[in-house]
């Protein structure tokens, strides 16, 4: 296996994880973009959302759900929080492995990029 996320979500690596379910994992990242920055994967092989298929939308809203949990988890739920679904290189995806990135802790410039 050699998916980074993957190895996570089996258990052969072990991040900082903030939320666990049967589908989600939801972890620390290990380069921080803001106070409160947690990546929320599927525990399926998704690559990104432009792989995804509608036999995947019952998974998808599990890590939106996730992304919800997670930003109560961190207290970032009242003051705001982004969440971040990156496709491909130029969008810059660098796991290929579909994650979101839950970020606040601060306020958070816009555009993004």
């Amino acid at each position: 296996m050699s998916c980074l996320f993957c190895r996570m979500a089996s258990g052969e690596i072990k991040p900082n994880t903030v939320l666990e379910t049967p589908d989600v994992l939801a972890f620390h990242d290990i380069n921080p973009e803001a106070p409160v920055h947690v990546l929320v994967i599927p525990k399926a092989h998704i690559a990104n959302v432009g792989s995804a298929g509608p036999e995947d939308v019952e998974l998808l809203g599990k890590v939106l759900v996730a992304c919800r949990h997670v930003a109560e988890q961190t207290g970032i739920d009242q003051s705001g929080f982004r969440v971040v679904l990156n496709t491909g290189g130029d969008a810059g995806q660098s796991v290929g492995h579909l994650h979101a990135h839950v970020l606040g802790g601060r306020v958070l410039a816009w555009p993004p990029g």
